[in-house]
């Protein structure tokens, strides 16, 4: 006996209901750039996606560009809605014309079901669908407080690796989904340490999210030669982040994470020796001492965020030798810094001046440590050529400030500098922290900081150190040939006793290269 109408659409009601994937290829059109509206026949790995979303409460998805992730989660909200009672979903962007797609998308099925599957709509607008049954969908923008007061029964949080406050709309939404609401999170990577890969990190340990990877070869349309032409568009880097779900490839970290992978795999080793009351003072050698060193430090602003850091390396061979990165006072820290210092072969003591740097700069001075870095006062930026150009007499200071001056117009030469050195892989670095460090260390526009909730103490420290090694390298070297030239006067002198008599000019003066008068009298 043939079925009548209403049993049929009862029975294909109930096939809906039962299994989203049925209802998606049934009756869910959707809009495909190329082919114009079709129904939503999924591909393989998007079945099985939908498998995971729909038996696990968090999701985390780290996802190649163009795989219909969205899409799919437009899909699963609409079937959410149209089956289930007061079902609250709220989508959150980088920007609401973002989130407001993932709505359309939600609209544009929803109008092209037939009529007996169709929801009764109470609110229809580019933000927000609400069906009369009490289920509703909503978009917005990453503001901190998005979700904050929603009873939510499904958050979708879409490229969360790229919004900035991602942390506290998670925190603010937790409360709303404490009464069982799940949350499906998706984004191409965007470098490591920001929260998105947090939580990948997490649910590959399988801590409360369930994590689903899709490389760009899950797609059966996509080949090898479709992977050659995203590069040529993208570039190196972008595509490694839009395809190869590749976190270290991705972002923009100021030193290529493939350096920073490499540095990791060759250098990076656990430390001879922990030693200071915190043991946070590392050594990977001992002074030799017909070596130079250089330490390097730089001063906490005191909040409890911030700690003080310093490096011992090598001024040849530019290997770093010891780091410490620790809270301590500034009066510890000053008679630290000039012991490990006068420890160190009496190495070149470099402290950032600014703030509250100069307590730890006073507290070395008041100890007569005599081999302090001192920058000139009247320089705007500090530049090599210039102390050159004007000398480095430690024993003429007047002109001269005690520390390094880090400024608006020095810290982009003392970037540059680490970009350069990492570039070349010229350092010897064995610390994981300050790979760690640089890790995070990325552009925020055209400023070069830590990432948001970290802290680059070991990086600056460690890139003024570069600068200043050049710099000392290269004024080591004039102090040699200016040495060189007084005594080559000495040996051409007629009289066997070097004189002004002959030249009416004062003996402990002698002009370089470029015809400047220069001082010697600091080498009596």
């Amino acid at each position: 006996m043939a079925k009548d109408i209403k049993t049929l659409i009862r029975e294909e009601w109930v096939k809906c209901a039962k299994d989203p994937v049925y209802f998606f290829r049934k009756y869910c059109y959707i809009q495909h750039p190329h082919r114009g509206k079709i129904l939503f026949n999924l591909y393989p790995f998007q079945e099985e996606l939908m498998g995971n979303v729909s038996d696990n409460r968090f999701n985390v998805i780290l996802k190649s560009r163009q795989l219909g992730i969205s899409t799919m989660s437009a899909g699963y909200s609409l079937w959410l809605m149209l089956f289930h009672e007061d079902k609250n979903i709220l989508v959150i962007a980088t920007k609401q014309e973002v989130a407001k797609n993932l709505v359309t998308k939600v609209r544009f099925m929803h109008d092209n079901l037939p009529t007996w599957l169709k929801g009764q709509t109470e609110e229809d607008n580019k933000l927000s669908l609400r069906l009369r049954n009490g289920s509703q969908i909503k978009a917005t923008s990453a503001a901190g407080d998005a979700g904050r007061s929603e009873a939510l029964s499904m958050l979708i949080i879409d490229e969360a690796a790229f919004i900035n406050n991602v942390e506290e709309i998670w925190t603010s939404a937790q409360s709303t989904l404490s009464t069982g609401g799940g949350a499906i999170v998706l984004s191409t990577p965007n470098g490591v340490g920001n929260w998105f890969h947090k939580i990948w990190v997490q649910a590959q340990q399988g801590k409360q999210w369930f994590p689903t990877e899709l490389h760009w070869t899950v797609h059966p349309e996509r080949n090898q030669t479709w992977r050659d032409e995203q590069e040529t568009l993208l570039g190196t880097k972008g595509a490694a982040q839009e395809c190869d779900c590749d976190f270290i490839s991705s972002g923009h970290t100021v030193v290529e994470g493939s350096t920073l992978q490499w540095y990791e795999e060759t250098y990076v080793k656990d430390p001879l020796e922990k030693r200071g009351f915190d043991g946070n003072y590392w050594l990977w050698d001992y002074p030799n001492y017909s070596r130079d060193y250089v330490v390097v430090a730089d001063v906490a602003r005191g909040d409890s965020s911030d700690y003080s850091a310093f490096h011992v390396f090598d001024v040849e061979t530019v290997e770093q030798v010891a780091e410490y990165k620790g809270k301590i006072d500034t009066k510890q820290y000053g008679a630290m810094l000039t012991s490990v210092a006068a420890e160190w072969n009496n190495a070149m003591l470099v402290i950032e001046n600014a703030n509250i740097g100069w307590a730890v700069i006073q507290e070395v001075i008041d100890r007569n440590y005599d081999n302090l870095y001192y920058s000139y006062r009247d320089v705007g930026y500090i530049d090599d050529d210039i102390h050159l150009r004007k000398g480095f007499d430690l024993k003429r200071k007047e002109d001269m400030v005690p520390g390094f001056s880090m400024t608006s117009r020095t810290r982009p030469l003392v970037i540059s500098k680490l970009d350069m050195y990492m570039r070349e892989r010229t350092p010897i670095i064995h610390s994981k922290r300050l790979i760690d460090e640089l890790f995070v260390f990325i552009w925020n526009g055209s400023r070069a900081e830590a990432q948001r909730g970290y802290n680059d103490d070991l990086v600056i420290s460690f890139s003024t150190g570069l600068w200043v090694r050049d710099t000392a390298l290269k004024l080591r070297q004039q102090g040699m040939d200016l040495t060189r030239t007084t005594l080559g006067h000495i040996g051409k002198s007629s009289t066997g006793v070097y004189s002004n008599r002959s030249t009416g000019q004062d003996p402990w003066k002698q002009k370089d290269q470029h015809g400047k008068d220069h001082d010697l009298t600091w080498l009596l």
